[in-house]
């Protein structure tokens, strides 16, 4: 199943969505301070061309002072509005039956557009 998943996500949608987050990330990477932020975009653009079969969960520097500070930064200079757009995303694909399971990935992808310090990917 996340195979066929994985492809369909992929085609429809999920190539142009990694790629984004991939160019963002390239373009946070051209300063120094932007290198860690730039890093974590990058791997959630790897996660958001192939969500299915992958989960995320908190490390044990969840809850570190430096997870915290950037965290919050992230969420400042824009992680909330990422995070939103995934929700909504994930609203609108779970209308239908057919796009429950693209919704429930969504909503993967906004837990870690809205946290990605102290939270990683797990796959299967």
């Amino acid at each position: 199943m996340s195979l066929l998943g994985n492809l369909i996500w992929f085609l429809f949608g999920g190539f142009i969505l990694g790629l984004g987050y991939i160019l963002g990330g390239l373009i946070l990477c051209l300063t120094i301070v932007g290198i860690p932020f730039g890093l974590k975009v990058m791997k959630l653009g790897l996660f958001a061309m192939w969500p299915f079969g992958g989960e995320v969960v908190p490390t044990e520097k969840a809850t570190g002072c430096l997870a915290l500070l950037l965290n919050v930064l992230w969420i400042i200079c824009g992680g909330i509005e990422l995070a939103l757009a995934h929700l909504a995303l994930g609203l609108t694909f779970c209308i239908t039956i057919i796009g429950i399971p693209f919704g429930l990935q969504h909503f993967k992808l906004m837990i870690l557009a809205l946290l990605p310090f102290g939270h990683e990917v797990i796959r299967d």
